[in-house]
């Protein structure tokens, strides 16, 4: 019985702070995935004096876009497009709200703002 005891004063001492660092691994990760991205947007404007159209998004660093303006030196800038770590698409805007373009998640609730764990995490940051 003291042993059931002892465990479970630690599991309430250690699960805690499993469960914190979980979702600051989330967040590191999908401000890894925004950089990458932004950094072949950027290698995509050298290669054709422009970002993709919004309407084009983040699918024109893996496919060709068919629509809007056709890049002329377009190559696959990256294998595939990661989903954000809470399994959605990662957000594009061309223009940005809040730069020259905008990368971003809207963090573990799936919506715009937030705070802590539910806070966006965007290439501005």
């Amino acid at each position: 019985m003291v042993v059931l005891v002892i465990i479970g004063v630690l599991a309430a001492l250690i699960v805690p702070n499993v469960l914190d660092r979980t979702d600051d691994a989330r967040a590191t990760a999908a401000r890894t995935d925004v950089n990458n991205l932004m950094q072949a947007l950027k290698l995509y404007k050298l290669d054709n004096q422009r970002f993709p159209a919004s309407e084009q998004g983040l699918d024109a660093l893996v496919r060709k876009p068919t629509a809007g303006a056709i890049p002329p030196n377009w190559k696959p800038y990256l294998e595939k497009l990661p989903n954000d770590p809470w399994g959605r698409p990662y957000q594009y805007l061309n223009p940005g709200v809040k730069g020259e373009i905008d990368v971003f998640s809207f963090g573990a609730d799936g919506q715009a703002g937030g705070e802590g764990k539910n806070a966006d995490i965007g290439s501005w940051q």
